[in-house]
């Protein structure tokens, strides 16, 4: 009897792990998201192992395409994609360049927060193991030229903490995330974008945008 009562602790010990996979925790994360915000901090490590100096700063998304990424310190950079365009401002240029919002925004890693469909539809998604005491799920773009060559997301328990990608030159990117709030109410002008009076516009923009659908 106390045989069985042991095998029986080990299976449900065993289904207890399996359902803390990296992938359960960005589903029950990402369950009934249609908006999130939060702040970050990210650091750059090049291919000689030479780290930047690191930033900090805000973001917004909401489905299905728009989100707004906002550096505040040591420098000002505000990145809005409003569903059709993606605007880049950067103050201290004095410049906006502006392009078609496409399938490259698609292929972020961020997208899947608000719409898991996108997850298998975009990314081939393995299990990264637990390590820094977080789960990590690995994903690998399934586009033909994908701007990275890995994405690493870190959740705890309750959300996404920690993201790391490496893009085709063998730079890596490593972006912290905290105070996550789920479907906020934000402002109505968060993903509008108007250049600043006097600054240089630049970019090629098509009348029709080739905005790439995340949702069907």
């Amino acid at each position: 009897m106390r045989r069985i009562a042991a095998l029986a602790a080990l299976v449900l010990s065993a289904h207890g792990v399996a359902a803390e996979t990296a992938r359960s925790r960005m589903e029950a994360f990402s369950k009934g998201l249609h908006a999130v915000s939060g702040s970050f901090s990210q650091s750059v490590t090049d291919a000689n192992g030479h780290r930047g100096d690191a930033s900090r700063g805000t973001l917004a998304l909401e489905a299905p395409r728009q989100f707004r990424w906002e550096t505040t310190a040591p420098y000002q950079q505000t990145i809005v994609a409003d569903g059709a365009k993606v605007w880049v401002y950067e103050p201290d240029l004095e410049q906006v360049s502006v392009r078609n919002q496409g399938a490259a925004e698609a292929h972020s890693p961020l997208t899947v927060l608000t719409d898991l469909s996108q997850l298998d539809r975009q990314f081939e998604a393995s299990e990264g193991g637990e390590h820094d005491g977080l789960s990590w799920l690995r994903l690998t773009s399934k586009a033909k030229e994908a701007d990275f060559e890995y994405a690493e997301l870190g959740f705890d328990a309750a959300s996404l903490q920690r993201m790391r990608f490496k893009d085709q030159l063998g730079n890596v990117t490593e972006i912290r995330f905290t105070d996550w709030k789920r479907n906020p109410s934000l402002p109505a002008g968060m993903f509008a974008f108007t250049p600043p009076k006097g600054v240089d516009v630049v970019g090629d923009v098509k009348p029709d945008a080739e905005v790439f659908p995340v949702r069907d």
